[in-house]
C-alpha cells in the first residue's frame, strides 16, 4: 500500500487529476492547519501555504483547506483542493453568514459525550444533524463509563431517543474497565477516516491516546468548580492508529449551529420523518392537526414528546440558517452585478472621451 492509500487515497480522487496536473503536482492529505499553515502528508511531507491564485479565487472560508482534504503541492504551495467527499462543518459563530468546516472526507463521526453531568441527548441530536449532512456515518460513544451506577441502562435510554444509531459506553481512562475500546474495531479499518466530536472535557483527547497506545494528546480533567470541560486541543489535526485507521480530533464545542437543511433534520430524526409520511396533510405542522400520525404517536407513548420538540426546533432553525444564506447568495449576487454595471459605465465614459 502506496502512502497515499495509507492516507486514504482512492478512486474518487485519482479521477479529479488533470494530466497536466499529474505531472506537475505533488499529492498530499492536510493534517494539521495551523493560522492559514497546513501540515500535508503525502507524496510530500512538511508545511505549505495556499498560492496567491488560490486565495484570490476562493470566495468563501470553506473553499480552502481543511484537515483531511487531499491537495496539490509544489514547492511548499498549495495550487488546488480536489473536491470532499463529506464535509463536517458548521455555521461559523458570530452574525456572518459562513459555513465553517471542521473536517473533510470522513467515513465515521465518533459523537463523544460523558456519562456524567455533560451527557445530554438534545445535543447529541445536533450532532446527529451535522453528521448525517456530512455525508459521515454517525456512531455514539458514552465516555467515562465508570461514572455510571448503569451505563447499560444509560445506553438503552440513548438508544430508545437516538434509533437507527449505533450506541457504545467506553472508558478511555481506564480501557480495560467494562468491555475496553474493542467494539470500536469495525469502525477502525486501515486507510478509513473518523472524527470525534463533542464538547469540551468529555475525554476525546484521552480516548486518541488510548487508540494511540502512547500520550500524543493533552488531557485536562472537568473543572471540580463548574463541571465543565476545559478545550485541551486547540488546533484540528489527522493521526495514523497503529491499526492504520485515520483519526481527526477536534477542539470541544460549547455552542453548536449545523450548517444544514431541512432534509439532514429529517435524516436525523428518521423516526419522525417517517410518521410524518402518514400524516393526513402533507403540509402537517404536528402541532394538532387532525389526522396527525406524529401526535398520535406521542399521545400513544410510541414517540417522546421532547424529542418532537427538539426535531420542530431544529427544524426552524436549519429553515432560518437557509433563509440567511439565500439572503446573502442574493446580496453577493447583487453587489457583483453592481460593479460590472460600474466598470461598463467606467468604461463607456472612458470610450466618449476618446
Amino acid at each position: 500500500m502506496s502512502l497515499r492509500e495509507r492516507f486514504g487515497w482512492n478512486d474518487f480522487f485519482e479521477q479529479q487529476i488533470g494530466q497536466e496536473e499529474r505531472a506537475g503536482l505533488l499529492w498530499a492529505r492536510v493534517v494539521e492547519e495551523q493560522r492559514g499553515l497546513y501540515r500535508v502528508s503525502g507524496d510530500v511531507d512538511g508545511w505549505a501555504e495556499v498560492s496567491g491564485r488560490f486565495r484570490h479565487e476562493s470566495a468563501h472560508a470553506a473553499d480552502f483547506p481543511a484537515v483531511g482534504d487531499w491537495v496539490g503541492v509544489e514547492q511548499g504551495i498549495i495550487h488546488r483542493r480536489l473536491h470532499r467527499r463529506s464535509t463536517v462543518s458548521r455555521a461559523a459563530a458570530g452574525r456572518a453568514v459562513d459555513q465553517q468546516v471542521l473536517a473533510a472526507n470522513v467515513d465515521t463521526l465518533f459523537l463523544v459525550t460523558a456519562l456524567a453531568e455533560d451527557l445530554s441527548v438534545r445535543r447529541l441530536e445536533r450532532y446527529l444533524t451535522m453528521a448525517w449532512d456530512a455525508g459521515a456515518v454517525p456512531v455514539v460513544l458514552l465516555n467515562k463509563a465508570d461514572l455510571s451506577e448503569d451505563p447499560e441502562a444509560e445506553r438503552e435510554s440513548v438508544r430508545a431517543r437516538l434509533p437507527m444509531v449505533d450506541v457504545f459506553f467506553v472508558c478511555a481512562l481506564k480501557p480495560a474497565a467494562l468491555g475496553g475500546l474493542d467494539a470500536l474495531a469495525p469502525y477502525l479499518r486501515p486507510a478509513q477516516t473518523v472524527a470525534l466530536l463533542g464538547s469540551s472535557g468529555v475525554g476525546k483527547s484521552t480516548l486518541i491516546n488510548r487508540l494511540l497506545g502512547r500520550e500524543a494528546l493533552k488531557t485536562a480533567a472537568i473543572s471540580d468548580e463548574d463541571g465543565k470541560g476545559r478545550h485541551t486541543t486547540t488546533s484540528r489535526q489527522l493521526v495514523e492508529l497503529p491499526g492504520g485507521a485515520l483519526l481527526i480530533d477536534t477542539p470541544g464545542m460549547r455552542e453548536l449551529q449545523p450548517w444544514a437543511d431541512g432534509s439532514a433534520v429529517d435524516a436525523a430524526f428518521d423516526d419522525i420523518a417517517a410518521l410524518a409520511g402518514e400524516c393526513r396533510f402533507t403540509d402537517c405542522g404536528h402541532a394538532g392537526e387532525p389526522g396527525c400520525a406524529v401526535r398520535d404517536a406521542v399521545d400513544s407513548g410510541r414517540l417522546d414528546a421532547d424529542r418532537l420538540e427538539h426535531y420542530r426546533r431544529l427544524g426552524r432553525e436549519a429553515a432560518f440558517e437557509e433563509r440567511k444564506r439565500n439572503k446573502a447568495a442574493a446580496s453577493e449576487e447583487k453587489r457583483r452585478w453592481k460593479q460590472i454595471h460600474q466598470a461598463q459605465r467606467a468604461l463607456y465614459k472612458d470610450r466618449d472621451r476618446r
